[in-house]
């Protein structure tokens, strides 16, 4: 039986690389490529045509979420693993939505991460069981979150804005007019009920689509 073959997409060399060491050790599973941001990613795929991708969610550029939408229209056939820190708030929901076959989160042990590329790649989704405990709660009257209003392209340019991206950057890594943008930036600050970027940004914070550390370079 072949390998499974597997893309990792994150950031960071050093997760990549104890990523890269650890599948390496389990049979039949082979880690054929790597990118560091949704861009290179989304370049990579078309000719490394991996089985299954690990993606991170907070990257450089269009991000993770933007490249796992446009992947998984592109390329149907190479499934889609977030592996992300983020276990709560509307984010596994709308990464699912945008068609990510599995969420696990970076804490997870390497047995988990195994099943899960194995399960994918059989066509089956996985969801990290505390993800999906959260996700059932969520269904639930009552539970839904501002967040569940917006749209998946206001949800990507809340998310850009929230990391500190110019509204000239978001044009053109989303292919969108400034104006539209603008627009965009505009609803949000409506639908959500802020007056300002800084508010919003911590509306992403609270409701998870944004890491705390992260957003502190923006302040």
């Amino acid at each position: 039986m072949a390998n499974i073959r597997v893309m990792l997409v994150d950031d960071h060399d050093l997760i990549r690389y104890g990523l890269r060491r650890l599948l390496e050790d389990q049979a039949g599973i082979e880690v054929i490529d790597e990118a560091s941001s949704g861009e290179e990613a989304l370049e990579k795929v078309r000719t490394a045509r991996p089985d299954v991708i690990l993606m991170d969610i907070n990257m450089p550029g269009i991000g993770g979420f933007e490249a796992t939408s446009r992947m998984s229209k592109s390329h149907p056939e190479s499934r889609i693993i977030v592996l992300t820190v983020h276990s709560e708030g509307p984010l596994p929901k709308r990464i699912l939505e945008a068609g990510a076959m599995g969420y696990l989160t970076k804490g997870c042990p390497v047995d988990e991460m195994v099943e899960a590329i194995q399960k994918v790649h059989a066509g089956q989704r996985y969801i990290a069981p505390t993800i999906a405990q959260q996700l059932a709660l969520s269904m639930l009257p009552g539970e839904e979150s501002i967040i569940d209003v917006l749209s998946q392209r206001e949800l990507q340019v809340l998310i850009m804005i929230s990391r500190g991206m110019r509204t000239n950057q978001i044009s053109e890594k989303l292919s969108l007019s400034p104006k539209t943008v603008s627009t965009y930036r505009k609803r949000l600050h409506d639908k959500l009920d802020v007056s300002n970027d800084v508010e919003m940004m911590h509306l992403a914070i609270k409701h998870g689509l944004l890491e705390e550390e992260e957003s502190k370079s923006q302040l």
